[in-house]
């Protein structure tokens, strides 16, 4: 997948577990590791928001684009 999601790289960064960062962004702990292992197909921005100021982060720090090499 093109897009890569770095949500547990900024949750080491900030020291913070599953749990507690999916009680501060209002989310379940599941909701969040779909989301942190890049399984999700979408991402609302209202949590993308929340992710942001929980880990005072931007969204580029969370969501970075990869380009697919060609198979040769």
């Amino acid at each position: 997948m093109p897009v890569v999601v770095d949500i547990d790289v900024m949750m080491a960064r900030r020291k913070i577990t599953v749990g507690a960062l999916a009680d501060l962004v209002g989310i379940t702990p599941a909701n969040l590791a779909v989301l942190k292992n890049g399984r999700a197909k979408a991402v609302r921005f209202s949590t993308l928001e929340a992710l942001c100021e929980a880990l005072d982060c931007q969204p580029g720090d969370l969501l970075r684009w990869e380009p697919v090499s060609p198979e040769t």
